[in-house]
């Protein structure tokens, strides 16, 4: 499983012209579900981006994580993210999870970060998404588990 997050000022998804998730400071997640992937793997990785310090403390320095700067998650499918890019020049997808698991595998990372004292915002699995952000930094991080 991997999630590409990008701390963000503030972001937002749309489906067809709708908001459908919108946060403001705190982290857009992007989240690539693979084949051997379980809850086991959901469970590592939204416990390692809960606690990812990547907010700047009071000497600058990226000491912080989301909860301790009352931030916020925005999660966002992106399957694209676990594509076989080493040959050629179109991507493979083969080491993606079949839909079924990537959903089931998407709204239990998404559970577990609601079970948090993070407020959450998602997309909407596997639909035409248009996401826009402001990245602060630019601070983004590919978090693999």
């Amino acid at each position: 499983m991997k999630g590409l997050i990008q701390r963000v000022k503030h972001a937002k998804v749309e489906v067809e012209g709708e908001v459908v998730g919108e946060i403001n400071q705190g982290l857009l997640v992007l989240l690539g579900v693979e084949q051997q992937d379980s809850q086991l793997s959901a469970e590592k990785l939204c416990k390692k981006i809960l606690n990812y310090r990547v907010f700047s403390d009071e000497n600058g320095k990226m000491n912080l994580n989301v909860q301790q700067v009352q931030g916020q998650l925005l999660i966002v499918s992106q399957f694209t993210l676990v594509a076989d890019t080493q040959s050629g020049n179109r991507p493979s997808f083969s080491c993606g999870a079949p839909a079924a698991l990537g959903k089931e595998l998407y709204n239990h990372f998404v559970y577990l970060a609601k079970q948090s004292s993070v407020p959450c915002q998602t997309g909407i699995y596997a639909a035409d998404m248009q996401v826009s952000l402001q990245n602060d930094g630019p601070v983004t991080f590919m978090l693999q588990v």
